[in-house]
């Protein structure tokens, strides 16, 4: 009898490495159903479905779930799963007259919805640019596809993205990117829902063993550029440049870098409180 586990995540080149595990059947060889659902509204409709029940795992945002599990969301993270930081493209209507990051001060901005990454990385990036952060208006676009609407309806003037995903529509000419916000934490993390975790600590135990091994050696797979590349539309020294500056991890966060996240987020006013590290990390 197998055991059923949800998994969910955006449909983006990071997760690729559980797309293999999958369909090699290497949680299937140990009993496990991994069932992977794509979800592309994000950190913010992950969190939801982790409160929810619809999912068990989620690999998700570092900054989102931590803000999610402060506003008492019943999961913990497990591990990190992307180490280095996410690269965030600020992009405008490729037709707009936003030149440069100054001139979208007090611009409206596109966001997938609140508590997403697009939500909180457009406050870090206020931040960085000393604006006023109570002055900050939202669209909510849902997905990507929404943002090339409501940007170039003119409905909003901005958004931020992950910036090689957002390539292609540069490329296209949809967006013009005015510039880079990099997170200043590592990217994604592992979040499990605390009922599974007490439930089935082995059979979670598991399924980190198994993307583990596989991460530590992605990078080095046969011209894995070029399958990237044709999996998501993308040109291949793009990816090349793009796998130069993701480390994968299969570490748990330490306690100090937990620290050093929550006082950002209590500075940005994306959290109100510290809680203690047990309450999030596993």
């Amino acid at each position: 009898m197998s055991k059923t586990i949800k998994i969910a995540g955006v449909p983006e080149h990071f997760n690729l490495p559980w797309h293999m595990c999958i369909e090699d059947g290497e949680f299937e060889a140990i009993g496990i159903d991994l069932q992977w659902t794509d979800v592309p509204e994000g950190t913010g409709k992950m969190c939801q479905m982790l409160r929810d029940g619809e999912t068990d795992i989620a690999v998700i945002l570092t900054e989102g779930i931590i803000k999610d599990i402060v506003a008492g969301n019943p999961s913990k993270i497990v591990q990190i799963y992307v180490q280095s930081p996410l690269i965030w493209g600020i992009h405008v209507a490729a037709n707009s007259n936003y030149q440069t990051i100054a001139d979208l001060e007090n611009r409206k901005i596109a966001i997938s919805r609140m508590g997403s990454g697009s939500h909180l990385m457009s406050i870090v990036n206020a931040q960085n640019q000393n604006w006023n952060t109570e002055n900050l208006q939202f669209e909510i676009v849902n997905t990507i596809d929404g943002a090339v609407e409501s940007l170039t309806s003119g409905k909003s003037d901005y958004f931020m993205w992950e910036r090689f995903m957002t390539q292609p529509l540069v490329d296209q000419g949809v967006f013009r990117r005015v510039d880079d916000c990099p997170t200043p934490w590592p990217c994604f993390v592992i979040a499990v829902r605390n009922e599974v975790l007490e439930a089935q600590p082995k059979i979670i135990q598991q399924i980190l063993e198994i993307i583990n091994t596989t991460t530590e050696e992605f990078k080095l797979i046969p011209s894995i550029d070029r399958t990237l590349a044709s999996k998501f539309n993308q040109k291949v020294d793009a990816i090349q440049e793009w796998l130069k500056v993701t480390r994968w991890s299969q570490k748990q966060m330490q306690p100090a870098v937990l620290d050093k996240i929550l006082e950002q987020l209590l500075k940005l006013q994306i959290i109100d409180k510290k809680p203690p590290k047990e309450s999030i990390l596993k």
